[in-house]
């Protein structure tokens, strides 16, 4: 043999060989996937729920009946979660909040006050791990957030809302929260139905039979490839193609929710709308609307076109939408059995006008614009998210004897205000107590909602900056003027008395020591409405924030104002000629 045919040999079986572990390589790679392919049907089927639940994008909430329960679940390794908590405050002295885990020892989770956080009973479980608003008091948010999520932090928290009212103390239980933080979440491999199958098989069954060279093994394994994404996209193509988004302005007439369809539906088909908490938003069957099975908060505000079937339009009509409307909205149609025969998801956000002014403004403006034709005998309604009354007309005038008594005085609306449709409202004197949602709504004179319209207030905090060795500082608040004669007015910081006004004369013997003889507030206080604190020979330890509150005989709280005062120190060779005259507030924010 020479030497040339020895070479040419000796190639064959080394490319043989290489062909060889290819192919045994690739059949090898194939029955892997054969086997992961050949699952059990529950398996996969326990698979296709997980993956429904976890792409429907429907919003889903864990809510108990009663307002003061709820569930969270979230799992660990989650970067954090908000424990919710709602509660105002404004009708307590020295209020604090605390969450609790009583389960624990020590069971408290996070305290927080007025001046801020106190953390020197918080169980070191969570030390470092927990937080709230710093004007979590001020806006009633004392929603808990809770970071680096651990399975030893499942279990019930409790939220507390502790302080005075009337000179004694009081403590409420506000909420309930079960929290349960589960293990990792299973990565899912996509579900393969029977035609799948067939083409891996038919594949598997060639690569059997045949040799393939390199190039043609590399183009099968796209092929499969291929197949498997587009029968994902076919799979799932129901939740990519579905969902439509609409945005409307909070106080508009009406939102349509778009659902239509060019497959053809029997005429005994049953159309039912619900929102992300499974409650009926809007039924239709046997070929008219079935308003009994309505939510109550949806009732008398929905509507869907006649002889809705025909065309195929089965969208919605949702008069006077709000924030509360802001949710995920599912149409299905069933046939007569009960089978879904098709469904489709719409997101509906509603904007919320935002207003925003500095602390020390003499007034604001709430916007509230309709060009909807209203009755002579309507009436208007501004309250707060505490559903507390800020201005009331009805009958062809205001109603002052209806407004909750924190807003008494505060508040103007135009005359002949249903004639331009102008129902915005003057809110004189605001404060970043004042910072909050506010909602305008109209009734007919049967108390019918003909439409609503939220506004969102932010109000700046006020604060004033002072360098130490100034003759003095003056912390301002300005408010409606005549506030009654037995009214109490109270400075405070770190639940320290600054200055207190009672009985119609300061109480010196009731400051702290800290400020004896450095403060002083302005004569006829009360009537003018001019509640500003002058702070003397201010030294950096005042610096702080300084709360005032003013209460009447009966304790109730009619005004307060939060002031954040900086006093810089190290201040040297100042001036002999300072101007002896209070330096007033900066409000920058």
């Amino acid at each position: 043999m020479s030497k040339v045919q020895i070479l040419r040999s000796l190639v064959k079986q080394r490319l043989t060989a290489a062909a060889e572990e290819i192919c045994a390589l690739f059949e090898r790679t194939i029955a892997e996937y054969e086997e992961e392919l050949c699952r059990s049907t529950e398996q996969n089927q326990r698979h296709r729920n997980l993956l429904d639940s976890a792409l429907t994008p429907q919003l889903r909430l864990h809510r108990a009946v009663s307002q003061h329960a709820s569930a969270v679940e979230v799992y660990e390794g989650d970067p954090f979660v908000l424990l919710p908590c709602e509660s105002q405050t404004f009708e307590l002295d020295e209020p604090s909040v605390v969450w609790s885990r009583y389960d624990l020892n020590p069971s408290t989770v996070h305290q927080h006050q007025q001046e801020g956080d106190e953390l020197k009973d918080q169980n070191q479980l969570y030390s470092s791990r927990t937080s709230m608003k710093t004007d979590a008091l001020e806006t009633g948010d004392l929603s808990l957030n809770l970071t680096k999520l651990h399975l030893s932090d499942s279990g019930s928290y409790t939220c507390t809302v502790r302080g005075f009212s009337r000179g004694r103390q009081r403590e409420l239980r506000v909420t309930d929260v079960h929290l349960q933080v589960k293990g990792q979440q299973l990565t899912l491999k996509p579900p393969v139905d029977t035609d799948q199958r067939s083409e891996v098989m038919f594949f598997m069954f060639l690569v059997h039979t045949e040799r393939f060279p390199s190039w043609a093994k590399a183009l099968l394994v796209l092929l499969v490839l291929g197949l498997l994404v587009g029968a994902l996209l076919v799979y799932f193509r129901q939740y990519f193609m579905s969902v439509h988004q609409v945005e409307v302005d909070s106080g508009a007439e009406s939102v349509q929710l778009p659902c239509k369809t060019t497959v053809h539906l029997p005429k005994d088909a049953n159309v039912e709308w619900r929102d992300g908490e499974d409650r009926k938003v809007h039924v239709y069957q046997n070929g008219s609307d079935q308003p009994e099975e309505q939510y109550s908060e949806y009732r008398g505000r929905t509507e869907m076109k006649r002889k809705l079937l025909e065309p195929g339009d089965l969208s919605l009509t949702l008069k006077y939408p709000t924030e509360r409307d802001r949710d995920t909205y599912i149409c299905t149609v069933y046939n007569r059995e009960g089978r879904s025969l098709m469904k489709k998801q719409v997101v509906l956000q509603v904007k919320v006008h935002q207003v925003e002014v500095d602390s020390g403004a003499e007034s604001v403006q709430l916007p509230c614009k309709t060009t909807v034709h209203l009755p002579k005998d309507a009436k208007v309604e501004w309250r707060d998210r505490y559903y507390r009354k800020l201005h009331v007309y009805q009958n062809g005038s205001d109603q002052p004897e209806e407004q909750h008594r924190y807003y008494r005085g505060r508040t103007e609306m135009k005359r002949n205000l249903l004639e331009p449709g102008d129902l915005s409202l003057t809110l004189k004197y605001p404060t970043n107590w004042d910072s909050k949602t506010f909602i305008c709504t109209v009734y007919n004179r049967e108390g019918r909602n003909l439409m609503e319209k939220q506004v969102e207030l932010w109000v700046k905090d006020c604060q004033v900056e002072v360098e130490e060795g100034a003759e003095s500082v003056q912390l301002p608040f300005r408010t409606s003027p005549d506030l009654p004669e037995d009214a109490k007015v109270k400075w405070v910081c770190s639940d320290r008395t600054v200055h207190l006004y009672e009985n119609r004369s300061d109480q010196p013997d009731k400051q702290h020591q800290d400020y004896k003889d450095r403060t002083e507030m302005k004569k006829d206080l009360l009537k003018t409405g001019d509640l500003s604190l002058t702070l003397k020979h201010p030294k950096e330890t005042d610096t702080g924030k300084y709360w005032c509150r003013i209460n009447n005989k009966d304790g109730d709280r009619l005004r307060g104002k939060t002031v954040e005062l900086k006093v810089k120190g190290n201040i040297r060779n100042r001036s002999s000629s300072t101007d002896p005259t209070p330096l007033m507030a900066d409000q920058s924010v």
